[in-house]
C-alpha cells in the first residue's frame, strides 16, 4: 500500500504520470532526466568538500585524487537512500545510478576543471580542490536524493539511490579530469540541451506544461525515479507492490481529466 505523505510512492508517480502520459514524451524524459542529475553534479563537484578522500588511504591514489565529500556526493547518498526506502528492488538499482553519476562526474570534473565547468553550471567558484571526491553541495544533493527514493520505496529506491551515488562519483571524477574551463561548457551545453528536449516534448507531444510550473520541488526530486519505475514497468512488468499500476493509473485518469475539465472551463 502506499505510505502517507512525503513516503507516498503511489501519489508520487499519480502526479509525475499524469504530466507525462505521451509515449514519445515519457520517451524523451527517460533519455534526458538522468543526463541532467549527471551534470549538475559536475557543478557540485566544485562546492566546498566536507572532507578528501585522499586523506583517508581507502582507495587507490588515482581513485582519491577524483572523489571528495561535498554536497553533490550528500546529495547523490541521500536520494539514493530515499529511493531504496520508496522501494527496495528498483530504488536499489536507482541507488547504484545515483552512485555511478557522482563518481562519473567527478573525474570529469577533475579533468575538466573549474574554469571550464563553471560554465556548465552558470556560476563560479574560487579556490578550488584538486581532488575529485568531496564532500559539497554536489555529494549533499545525491545523498539526499538517493535517501528520498529509498524512504519512498526500498526495493526501486534502492537501484535510484545507487544509480545518484554513481552519478555523483562519476561526475566528480569527470569534473576533477577535465578541468573547470572546460567542465562548465559540457555540462552547459548538456543541461540546454536536455532541458530543451524535455519542453519540446511538453509543448509538441503532451501538450500540457511541465510538472513543474505545478510543484517545483516534486518533479525535481520524482524525476529520476518515475523515468526509472517506468523502464522498469515497461520491460519487466515490475510493481513495487499488487495492484501498484491499477491504482496510480485509475489516480492519472482521475488527475488529467480534471484538468481537461478546467482547461475546457478556461476556453468556454
Amino acid at each position: 500500500m502506499g505510505k502517507p505523505g512525503l513516503l507516498d510512492l503511489e501519489n508520487h508517480f499519480a502526479f509525475y504520470g499524469a504530466y507525462h502520459s505521451n509515449p514519445i514524451n515519457i520517451l524523451i524524459h527517460t533519455l534526458f532526466v538522468w543526463p541532467i542529475f549527471f551534470t549538475s553534479l559536475i557543478l557540485f563537484y566544485f562546492t566546498p568538500a566536507f572532507y578528501d578522500l585522499s586523506q583517508s588511504g581507502i582507495f587507490p591514489s588515482g581513485i582519491n585524487h577524483a572523489l571528495v565529500l561535498n554536497y553533490g556526493s550528500a546529495f547523490s547518498i541521500f536520494l539514493g537512500l530515499f529511493y531504496v526506502v520508496l522501494d527496495k528492488k528498483a530504488g536499489s538499482l536507482a541507488a547504484l545510478l545515483c552512485l555511478a553519476c557522482w563518481v562519473g562526474a567527478s573525474f570529469i570534473a577533475a579533468k575538466l576543471g573549474y574554469s571550464l565547468a563553471w560554465k556548465l553550471c552558470f556560476s563560479h567558484w574560487r579556490n578550488v580542490r584538486a581532488f575529485p571526491l568531496v564532500l559539497n553541495y554536489g555529494s549533499a544533493f545525491s545523498i539526499f536524493l538517493g535517501l528520498f527514493y529509498v524512504v519512498l520505496d526500498k526495493k526501486a529506491g534502492s537501484l535510484a539511490a545507487l544509480l545518484c551515488l554513481a552519478c555523483w562519483v562519476g561526475a566528480s571524477f569527470i569534473a576533477a579530469k577535465l578541468g573547470y574551463s572546460l567542465a562548465w561548457k559540457v555540462v552547459l551545453v548538456s543541461q540546454l540541451l536536455c532541458w530543451t528536449g524535455q519542453f519540446l516534448g511538453h509543448g509538441i507531444f503532451e501538450k500540457r506544461a511541465p510538472a513543474l510550473l505545478d510543484n517545483l520541488v516534486q518533479a525535481l526530486l520524482m524525476a529520476p525515479f518515475f523515468v526509472l519505475l517506468e523502464v522498469l514497468q515497461s520491460l519487466f512488468g515490475y510493481e513495487p507492490y499488487p495492484g501498484f499500476q491499477m491504482r496510480v493509473n485509475a489516480k492519472i485518469k482521475a488527475e488529467i481529466k480534471e484538468w481537461q475539465d478546467k482547461k475546457q472551463k478556461k476556453v468556454s
